[in-house]
């Protein structure tokens, strides 16, 4: 077996085939020297709103900013409540607190690492303003019972779809099932670009009017303001650089889908499946696979002696966010969400992306069967 290096992620390997295109789109924009909102920012979003098939999609500074944008949006603010999850990036729970309501957290599904959905009614106050839920690693939250309980309760939706572009729930996109969807294209997503920059889409007209609104300091008319907004303007590079890649994002996913699909296989006939286990494909979605998590008992050692081969890995995430330091004022506590926390000990992503080969995850699962072998 060659020892040969895998890395987590090879934006390289994506970018040399697009590197004319990517080029040519950069000159552009520097050639009209437009590089704030305009012409290629309108026509990103009329494309991304084609390819995801829901009616607005709003281009913002980044995928934080969009769900900053989706919470202003809908008046979120000190005194309210928003349940999510405390299995997530931070930005999921951070930008709920830097509105000023409070992050109300919920256990995750122990299959597929999502919000516990048949938990979020229990946690509803009459302050709870809106539900986050996250589409984790690319597969879509339970959103039949989310969607159910916020229409009951008479409260908003706001998908975190920073993971999951392109996922579907029982047929429709995400990020057009709940109120406001939020996605990132921060560089290592599936549709990344050159920096930040981040997307909100809805099917309601108003919404979309009101986003568009706040990412603009809160005017749509020059130097008058209607609500107090912020600077989540979309650059007209990163929009540009995201027209180039669009094209090629389905036959991205598809590969991350095949490469799934080899590591079960690779797994199986290396009699590892029984010893890690490996991502749950929920009947409901269409993963997408922006991370490839397994869980593995001596994880950490697992981890380093992968490091130590040359193969790259990650651990989304080693803390859950309800005992993050900044949150210790909401009293949580070890043990308040045991699914996640165990989830936290366990979870090590591996390499996934479209340009990965078939040698290169022989050698993944092999180094992984080294290991376990030499702990037997």
């Amino acid at each position: 077996m060659s020892a040969q290096k895998v890395p987590l992620i090879d934006l390289q390997a994506q970018f040399a085939p697009l590197r004319e295109g990517v080029l040519e789109a950069i000159a552009r924009v520097c050639d009209t020297q437009h590089f704030i909102l305009g012409p290629e920012v309108e026509a990103l979003e009329r494309e991304l709103e084609a390819f995801l098939g829901i009616p607005y999609a709003v281009g913002v500074s980044s995928g934080t900013d969009a769900l900053l944008a989706a919470l202003m949006a809908l008046d979120v603010g000190p005194g309210d409540e928003v349940v999510t999850t405390p299995f997530s990036f931070f930005a999921t729970a951070g930008s709920i607190a830097r509105v000023g309501a409070r992050p109300v957290f919920v256990d995750i599904d122990r299959a597929t690492f999502n919000i516990d959905a048949g938990a979020v009614e229990a946690a509803l106050t009459p302050k709870t303003k809106a539900i986050v839920p996250v589409h984790l690693f690319g597969q879509s939250a339970d959103m039949a019972q989310i969607v159910d309980v916020a229409a009951r309760a008479g409260i908003a939706v706001i998908e975190d779809a920073a993971q999951a572009i392109g996922a579907c729930y029982r047929g429709a996109p995400v990020g057009g099932i709940g109120t406001i969807g939020c996605f990132s294209f921060f560089p290592t997503k599936n549709l990344g670009a050159f920096g930040d920059a981040g997307l909100v889409t809805t099917s309601q007209d108003g919404l979309a009017r009101r986003l568009r609104s706040i990412r603009q300091h809160g005017g749509e008319i020059k130097y008058h303001h209607e609500v107090v907004g912020a600077n989540f303007r979309l650059d007209a590079l990163q929009a540009a650089v995201l027209r180039v890649k669009l094209p090629h994002l389905s036959g991205w996913t598809a590969s991350r889908r095949r490469n799934a699909e080899r590591y079960e296989a690779l797994f199986k006939n290396a009699g590892l499946d029984g010893t890690v286990t490996l991502p749950m494909r929920s009947p409901d979605s269409t993963h997408i696979y922006n991370q490839f998590v397994i869980r593995a008992p001596e994880r950490d050692r697992l981890r380093a002696h992968l490091q130590a081969a040359g193969i790259g890995t990650e651990i989304y995430y080693p803390v859950p966010l309800h005992l993050q330091p900044c949150f210790r004022p909401l009293g949580y506590r070890t043990g308040s969400f045991p699914t996640a926390e165990q989830a936290s000990s366990e979870v090590l992503a591996l390499p996934i992306y479209g340009e990965l080969t078939g040698v290169q995850q022989e050698r993944v699962v092999e180094e992984i069967r080294h290991f376990f072998q030499r702990r037997a």
